[in-house]
């Protein structure tokens, strides 16, 4: 069996996540890490057991098989590309870019090169995610006819100790948290073909609260409310909420809506359950016991890439999926300020669906 070299390059809380959620894979390895900040750096390799290198010396590495970039969002499309032309694969933290434009050159580029691009997130690949797509593959609750997907909060100067980032490029709800979102609905419902949206700056300035900046003020540079409608190339119709501007609701995370019932399906920024049913003509809402591993962490997305690699087959978390996201998230910018609808381009197979046994 193959061990797959990783290069970590991004030494940040996220790091850890994927520390922890690759050591029960036998097939890959973090081999060395890198940072603009070789502190973080050296302080996770010590963690690790693995070199330190600057960034291009990693890549430069013979033993390094994939660059794992970790890097804020504004840096994803650069560190990918370094990797790429070195010949690596890339697996990269959501999204795949900040824009179209980005995302296009890191696709094109892998292709140029003959190496892969995997992209978070993989929390579609959990239990809730795969449980919910296996149920409306099997017929479940009939053909799908509509969707809702309702990402709701107040954003992050309240809990988060640096939340400027998310207030410019390359953050807002739709960027940060949208890949899980639009990812999971085209992991269930296939591509979308066309999107509308109105977006908005609800508040001009926001005061931080949490330690250590509080009494900071904030001037949001990019939307912070999102509500748009989806049409998937299938023709089911979507309904879309991603926002920094509410104290709560009480709306589900995403739902979907067919002739023959509805399910509920759990928050896609984790890989857990409950998945939920309410058959045609019933009241009551029934619990689905789970058909795939819901233990699963961050990680799991590079480490079936990985397995793919060594099995010559498609990858689910891939670059294709990634772009067509990164691409439907855009587009839901730019019909606000033009007030029309808005025709993708790019279009993705479904990932395929994993064995039950997650035999990777």
């Amino acid at each position: 069996m193959k061990i797959w070299n990783i290069g970590l390059v991004g030494c940040g809380t996220i790091s850890r996540a994927y520390v922890k959620g690759l050591a029960p894979y036998d097939h890959v390895r973090i081999a060395a890490v890198a940072d603009i900040n070789p502190e973080a750096a050296t302080r996770l390799a010590q963690e690790i057991g693995c070199p330190v290198y600057a960034v291009d010396d990693l890549m430069a590495q013979d033993d390094v098989d994939i660059v794992l970039n970790l890097t804020i969002p504004k840096s994803h499309a650069e560190i990918d590309l370094r990797g790429i032309q070195a010949g690596k694969h890339v697996y990269s933290e959501k999204p795949l870019a900040l824009d179209r434009a980005e995302g296009r050159a890191v696709i094109q580029a892998a292709h140029a090169q003959g190496v892969r691009v995997g992209c978070a997130p993989d929390t579609f690949l959990g239990g809730g995610g795969q449980t919910s797509r296996k149920l409306i593959d099997e017929g479940l609750i009939g053909q799908p006819v509509a969707a809702s997907a309702f990402m709701t909060g107040r954003g992050h100067e309240t809990w988060h100790p640096s939340p400027e980032f998310y207030y410019q490029k390359g953050g807002g709800p739709m960027l940060d948290m949208g890949p899980y979102y639009v990812t999971a609905l085209v992991n269930l419902l296939g591509p979308v073909r066309r999107v509308s949206g109105m977006t908005r700056i609800s508040f001009p300035e926001r005061t931080i609260t949490s330690e250590p900046l509080a009494g900071k003020v904030i001037r949001p540079e990019v939307p912070t409310h999102y509500a748009g409608t989806l049409q998937f190339a299938s023709g089911v119709i979507g309904t879309i909420i991603q926002t920094f501007d509410v104290w709560g609701a009480n709306l589900p995370r995403i739902e979907i809506y067919g002739e023959e019932g509805t399910l509920s399906v759990p928050d896609p920024n984790t890989f857990r359950g409950p998945v939920l049913h309410l058959e045609k003509g019933g009241r009551t809402w029934n619990e689905i016991p789970l058909t795939h591993s819901d233990t699963v962490m961050r990680g799991v997305g590079l480490a079936e890439m990985a397995d793919s690699l060594s099995q010559d087959r498609e990858h689910r978390a891939h670059g294709q999926l990634a772009y067509h996201v990164l691409e439907v998230m855009d587009l839901f910018a730019v019909s606000s300020d033009e007030a029309r609808h808005m025709d993708t381009v790019s279009t993705c197979p479904r990932p395929a669906l994993l064995p039950i046994d997650h035999a990777f």
